[in-house]
């Protein structure tokens, strides 16, 4: 498939240019007593692409689902725009967990895309575009289904806003859930794999439009097994391994000079 050649621009109300758009500090997470994240910390600019690579059972899938609290982290701090999520400082320097209503509004700040969809079967292509504008965030109806047209023409659909889920490919369905994540509007999103469930003739497709986010601006972390792409399109790499950073670059250098014996020996499987 031929690349996107008009750049997807970022969405209205970015991050403020005050503060990193996420900032995590000493992230930990645990589950039944393994430990799956260490210490991890990472600051993410505004308009900024980090790719994280790494082999599988490194913690690259939780890292991300604890920086929107899908995952409570065991102990570290996770700032969007500058505010905590999850937790909030109280005067006496302790602090409390968010309630639901809480989370759940700092959570329209970032868009999340996942390895295998997650579209509800039972709403058309757009129906899952418009359903959490107007539904979370209270948007009308009409400016919604307007929105939402749009942005699935911008991913190439817009012959397929009235398809369900069960007649769209694989790379189509991963298409909707981008459109569905930008829809509301989000100053981050989150990739996480979007092309490991995919058949490799559909891969192209999805990363020609993270590639035209990436050259409009958006704001994304992208999880993925997919060198040549993030090599191309991140503005960093992060390699994550055995739930630590080991190590953090631009990608020519990550690629061409990695500073670590771990990063020469992951890069090294993916050269032969």
């Amino acid at each position: 498939m031929a690349e996107t050649s008009t750049a997807l621009g970022p969405s209205p109300g970015g991050p403020s240019a005050a503060a990193p758009a996420v900032s995590a500090r000493g992230v930990c997470k645990q589950f039944a007593g393994i430990e799956v994240l260490r210490d991890v910390s990472l600051d993410v600019a505004a308009g900024e692409t980090v790719c994280v690579v790494g082999p599988s059972g490194g913690g690259k899938s939780t890292f991300l689902r604890c920086l929107n609290w899908l995952d409570e982290p065991s102990s570290g701090t996770v700032l969007l725009d500058g505010a905590p999520i999850g937790r909030v400082p109280l005067p006496d320097g302790r602090t409390r967990p968010m309630t639901m209503r809480e989370l759940a509004a700092a959570r329209t700040r970032v868009g999340m895309v996942f390895q295998h969809f997650a579209l509800w079967p039972h709403l058309t292509a757009l129906g899952n575009v418009v359903e959490a504008p107007i539904q979370v965030l209270g948007r009308p109806r009409a400016e919604a289904l307007a929105e939402g047209r749009r942005l699935l023409e911008r991913v190439g659909l817009a012959d397929r806003a009235d398809a369900y889920p069960h007649a769209l490919s694989g790379g189509q369905k991963q298409r909707v859930a981008i459109s569905r994540a930008l829809a509301m509007r989000p100053s981050l999103l989150l990739f996480d794999e979007p092309t490991s469930a995919l058949d490799p003739e559909m891969v192209g497709e999805v990363l020609s439009v993270i590639r035209g986010l990436a050259q409009g601006g958006q704001t994304m972390i992208v999880v993925t097994h997919e060198m040549a792409f993030a090599r191309d399109v991140a503005d960093r790499i992060v390699l994550l391994d055995a739930g630590r950073i080991v190590e953090t670059g631009a990608p020519d250098a990550f690629f061409t000079h990695p500073r670590t014996e771990r990063a020469r020996r992951f890069l090294a499987r993916y050269a032969r």
